[in-house]
């Protein structure tokens, strides 16, 4: 497993043993560097001398790479121009790039040279970060355990701070901690298990820590997260972990979907519906591990993560369609659909960060609607909320972490009669003719129950297809956060942005 170093600028490699080197940023960057000093140390070992280096210079596409030294060092560059909805980083070409190489079986040590603008680093190092995947379980030809030195060159001016390097240490740390829970299976990672992970992140961060798991969840009220999860080979839970500050203006909840494994339900999903399943609790890793990072680095605001983790499986116990339900929140649910069991467990945690924590801003997160890449496609997760404010600075977030955002239709007055039910408050979805988008009808069912948000902020984000990228997680989520909540931390990088 690789251990990541950010450094701020050009340093020694850390590690015995052959190192590889990845040069990687825009051409304008690249182009310019003087090869003696610094960069001819580093270089060193692959690149004989100013002459080559020209050359190899010389031969730098726009969009690309140039291999040397039997493919040990790699000079790549990344596009210059990015279009509206993209990040301006380019983060999402440094991850393709970066992805693609491979490294060689002696190789201890990567040694990876960032040039990045100083407004783009928060992007680009999370790109690199999820490239190098934690969760293994080959017996051979398993990852190797590289020490990657990450250093990064800022090309604009503007210097990293240590409170800087450390916090994209932070980062590094919980973009790939997210992206191993997700592509941990479900017989590793049952509820117990990820109830366990959200344990340890507690006590790692001095957080207050709340659990209500199997049978107690009924007994509370937890209708939605206990239903769903009661078919289960491990009970279901609703975890909280708070960050609390005296006197803070801001209360702000962190929702998150923790369906360690989905089948569908009684409703199965088919054959090839249901592999990869097991990262249908992308939204609740993404919480924890953001809120990790941001408690780790300062921040002064009061600040919950909710999980709401459960199995969806089949059982004589399981969810029926037509079986009617009571939330959390006192309404009742015709179930009509067994497979749009995250927004149920989600409209109990919505409800408990409203009611009992009492927050004024409430984000949940999840992997919800196959429909949403039809929405907003396989890099950007669909956002909705009742905040043109929140909507603004959510999308521009996306922009600042390369975590890309899209606006989603908020419109509860036109859409939400869709579930309308005859026998109950509502149903948990329309298999028949519709009004509304279905990603937009299945966040309205989530804020239905904190009646769309009145009187706080609330955002909903869907992100199904971002969430993973081929057969690994992108660990999406901590990197967004980080760039929407920075400003209350004690990060420079942050607050700049």
């Amino acid at each position: 497993m690789a251990q990541i170093w950010v450094r701020n600028g050009i340093q020694k490699v850390i590690g015995d043993g052959l190192t590889s080197l990845v040069i990687i940023g825009k051409k304008r960057a690249i182009q310019p560097l003087i090869f003696e000093g610094e960069l001819q140390e580093a270089v060193k070992n692959h690149v004989r001398d100013k002459e080559q280096w020209k050359s190899a210079i010389d031969r730098l596409p726009t969009n690309g790479r140039v291999s040397l030294n039997l493919d040990l060092a790699q000079v790549i560059t990344i596009p210059e121009k990015a279009s509206r909805h993209n990040t301006p980083s380019n983060s999402p070409s440094i991850y393709k790039e970066l992805k693609s190489v491979s490294y060689p079986e002696d190789v201890r040590n990567v040694h990876i040279l960032l040039y990045s603008d100083y407004e783009h680093v928060l992007a680009s190092v999370a790109a690199v970060a999820r490239t190098f995947y934690k969760f293994s379980l080959k017996t051979s030809g398993a990852p190797k355990a590289l020490k990657v030195n990450l250093d990064v060159v800022t090309t604009n001016g503007k210097q990293l701070t240590n409170e800087d390097t450390k916090f994209l240490d932070d980062l590094c740390e919980s973009i790939r901690e997210t992206a191993r829970l997700i592509d941990t299976p479900a017989n590793v990672l049952t509820t117990n298990a990820l109830v366990d992970e959200a344990i340890q992140v507690a006590q790692k961060i001095g957080a207050k820590l709340t659990i209500i798991k199997g049978d107690e969840l009924l007994a509370k009220g937890f209708g939605g997260i206990y239903h769903v999860g009661k078919a289960g080979p491990t009970p279901p839970a609703f975890v909280v972990l708070s960050h609390e500050v005296a006197g803070s203006d801001e209360n702000i909840a962190l929702v998150g979907k923790g369906v360690v494994y989905d089948t569908g339900g009684m409703q199965i999903k088919g054959k090839t519906g249901m592999p990869n399943m097991k990262r249908d609790m992308g939204g609740a890793a993404g919480m924890l591990e953001a809120f990790s990072t941001l408690v780790q680095n300062g921040f002064s605001k009061t600040l919950h993560a909710c999980l709401c983790i459960v199995e969806n499986n089949i059982s004589p116990a399981a969810n029926k369609p037509d079986d009617v339900i009571t939330m959390l929140s006192g309404k009742t649910v015709e179930i009509n659909n067994t497979d749009a069991e995250g927004r149920l467990i989600l409209a109990d945690g919505v409800f408990y960060a409203k009611e009992t924590l009492k927050a004024t801003t409430i984000i949940d997160m999840a992997t919800l609607t196959g429909a949403q890449a039809y929405l907003s496609g396989k890099y950007h997760a669909a956002g909705m909320t009742n905040d043109d404010e929140l909507e603004h600075n959510i999308i521009q977030a996306g922009k600042n972490s390369g975590d890309l955002v899209a606006p989603m239709l908020f419109a509860p007055d036109l859409f939400f009669g869709d579930l309308r039910s005859p026998i109950a408050d509502m149903r948990n979805s329309n298999l028949g003719k519709m009004e509304g988008p279905p990603s937009a009808i299945a966040g309205l069912f989530i804020g239905s129950h904190i009646n769309f948000g009145e009187g706080l902020r609330w955002l909903h984000l869907d992100i199904a297809a971002p969430a993973e990228s081929g057969d690994r997680a992108t660990g999406y989520g901590p990197a967004l956060f980080a760039a929407l909540l920075g400003k209350y931390t004690s990060v420079p990088i942050l607050k700049n942005l």
